[in-house]
């Protein structure tokens, strides 16, 4: 009978030595397990989406789920949804933290907590004539050229990238031109005929549109090309109340950004490292 009891003890050290040995199975076992709920756009490829199957899929979520492997104290619920319901749900407290590819401002830090390591970036840069390919080889390229760049809408972000690039770049600035928001479909038009000479769009937006065989535009795609000019970081937005989450969050993306896992799935969902295109040493709050 004593030997029984000794082989079960031996048993029971021996599953908690292989737990500890395992992130995230012991250090919360018999602990309450706090339940996150995560909002995400359910239309933005591949960042954020829902598939035909109803799943959460996309970059963003990707590493949300990897976040959450390394945090035993929680579990994440994803919830595909709109932008508007998922600004609201976050605000109000329905859910924890939402994703949906976004940029960092003043206002939104205002209402929302940001962790202080972001989860990907957006890819930006200008789409002009197939047939410039040779001169305008960057965004640089095409200042010095002169290039019409297609009016930009003053709330858009966009429009603060442009002018941060003339601040830096006062011998060759763009012209600016302000204008409301109007649908893509216009600007690649106005490229492609010659009343602009280029777009400043999001690079997945062109790849969505133009690039791909199932594009509404794809038909022209032989006529366009695509030149990167920065990555612009995205961010989960926490609720007010949620810093410890988002403390927690930090200390997993470090890890994730140390084991590669970032930059793998990166590669999976875009092809391409995103990380790459943000300017080194970049921190938050920096416009680009």
């Amino acid at each position: 009978m004593k030997k029984n009891i000794n082989s079960i003890i031996s048993v029971i050290v021996s599953a908690g030595v292989i737990a500890a040995a395992v992130p995230g199975t012991a250090a919360f076992a018999g602990e309450e397990v706090r339940t996150i709920q995560v909002a995400h756009t359910n239309y933005y490829i591949p960042y954020d989406f829902e598939t035909e199957d109803g799943e959460s899929d996309g970059y963003e979520v990707a590493v949300l789920r990897a976040v959450d492997e390394l945090l035993p104290q929680y579990e994440f619920v994803f919830n595909p949804t709109t932008d508007d319901v998922l600004l609201i749900g976050v605000e109000s407290g329905k859910y924890d933290v939402g994703t949906k590819g976004v940029w960092w401002t003043q206002a939104r830090s205002e209402t929302y907590v940001f962790p202080k390591n972001y989860i990907g970036a957006s890819i930006i840069g200008i789409v002009f004539r197939a047939e410039d390919a040779e001169k305008y080889k960057s965004l640089e390229d095409f200042a010095a050229a002169e290039g019409k760049l297609v009016p930009i809408a003053p709330q858009n972000a966009q429009y603060n990238i442009i002018e941060n690039f003339n601040a830096n770049h006062p011998d060759t600035p763009i012209e600016l031109l302000a204008s409301d928001q109007f649908v893509a479909s216009d600007a690649y038009q106005w490229v492609r005929e010659g009343r602009y000479d280029a777009y400043f769009d999001i690079r997945t937006s062109f790849e969505s549109n133009v690039v791909n065989e199932d594009g509404e535009y794809y038909d022209i795609a032989d006529e366009l090309a695509y030149v990167p000019y920065e990555g612009i970081p995205t961010w989960p937005l926490f609720n007010i109340n949620n810093q410890e989450l988002a403390d927690a969050y930090d200390e997993a993306i470090e890890q994730l950004k140390e084991n590669g896992t970032l930059e793998e799935l990166s590669q999976q969902y875009f092809g391409y490292s995103l990380f790459d295109y943000v300017p080194e040493g970049y921190q938050q709050g920096d416009q680009l």
